[in-house]
């Protein structure tokens, strides 16, 4: 076979292999998008929904796979747009804006350096700041005002509902994507030695939750500790995981207006819906990117130690430590292949 054959065969699997990512991609947010339906509010006579799934799939799909997937996010739009109403030449609006929004939040992510496995702190302000805070200005901005341009909407219900989108596509990127980059290993490797512990906790969090937002007495604030204990010691993957159990059954409580959301207007479960759900998410994304920011550096100077002591222990010996000699030759041979003008530099 020749260079050329060889050539178009590579490159006909990267397109095949593009156009399946692009196509699953599709698939799971039209999925998500029908999933985040079932917890949807009514604003201003606006279906919004306290948690958008799919923005969250879309932005972990361009950190995993790259910018070349983009029109996946743009047909599962108008997938799941379609799924709900008849589509019209306005509906391109949206799309467009639930397509540039994760696109901007991709971008500015990597601008700012981020890191997919959320082992810094600057990594978990970047996704809150950046991917969801920031970027999901657009997706709102493009669907509200559409809904202002076609009268759909008067001018001062606006803000309200602007408000609700904005928070509902920001919350899923912040409790969605960390989970489907624990899910893809993009965080590393779940580690389940501590099985009891995790039993344990996952016991708890079945039993606390449901208590705290089922419960007529608004005890909400009783899943902060366990979301605290849970980051601190499974850091991503564990407070993730018991952050969106929570604000998915907070949500549906808050849909039906029942449990600590008895007796709100749809305003006042609103406003405290998404106040729940952002504190949580905040709690378990930034604490846990703390812990694991923490451990990495122990771990750092750790490692220093260890090299440092075996060093020492070489030198008291009389003996020239391996890295030590390696290095030492290095230099030497770099000394003897510089030219005679550059003889003189320090190694």
């Amino acid at each position: 076979m020749s260079d050329g054959s060889v050539l178009v065969t590579r490159r006909f699997r990267l397109s095949l292999e593009v156009v399946l990512k692009t196509l699953a991609v599709a698939a799971c947010y039209y999925v998500a998008g029908r999933l985040g339906l079932f917890g949807r509010l009514t604003v201003e006579g606006v279906v919004v929904t306290p948690i958008w799934p799919p923005t969250g799939v879309a932005v972990a799909a361009l950190l995993v796979y790259g910018v070349a997937v983009w029109p996946g996010i743009a047909v599962g739009s108008f997938l799941a747009i379609a799924s709900l109403t008849t589509p019209q030449l306005s509906t391109l609006v949206t799309v467009a804006g639930n397509t540039l929004a994760p696109l901007c939040a991709y971008l500015m992510l990597r601008r700012a350096g981020f890191r997919v496995g959320i082992s810094r702190l600057r990594d978990g302000l970047a996704l809150v700041f950046l991917g969801g805070l920031g970027a999901m200005l657009i997706s709102a901005s493009a669907g509200v005002g559409l809904q202002v341009l076609t009268g759909r909407l008067d001018t001062a219900e606006f803000w309200s509902v602007w408000l609700a989108w904005w928070v509902g596509d920001a919350m899923g990127v912040l409790l969605v994507t960390p989970l489907l980059l624990v899910l893809v290993g993009a965080t590393g490797p779940l580690r389940l030695r501590r099985w009891k512990e995790m039993l344990l906790l996952g016991l708890a969090t079945l039993i606390v939750v449901p208590l705290a937002v089922l419960g007529e007495l608004s005890l909400l604030f009783l899943v902060f500790p366990l979301l605290i204990w849970v980051a601190l010691r499974f850091q991503l993957a564990g407070s993730m995981l018991c952050a969106l159990f929570a604000s998915v059954l907070t949500t549906f409580e808050a849909s039906t207006q029942q449990g600590a959301f008895l007796n709100l207007s749809a305003i006042e479960v609103m406003t405290k819906l998404q106040a729940f759900n952002g504190a949580t998410a905040l709690t378990a994304l930034l604490l846990s990117a703390m812990v694991a920011e923490q451990r990495a550096t122990r771990r750092s100077v750790q490692n220093a130690c260890r090299e440092l002591a075996e060093v020492l222990e070489h030198l008291a010996a009389g003996e020239t430590p391996p890295e030590l000699s390696a290095s030492h030759t290095a230099a030497l041979r770099a000394d003897d292949a510089a030219p005679a003008t550059d003889s003189h530099r320090d190694v």
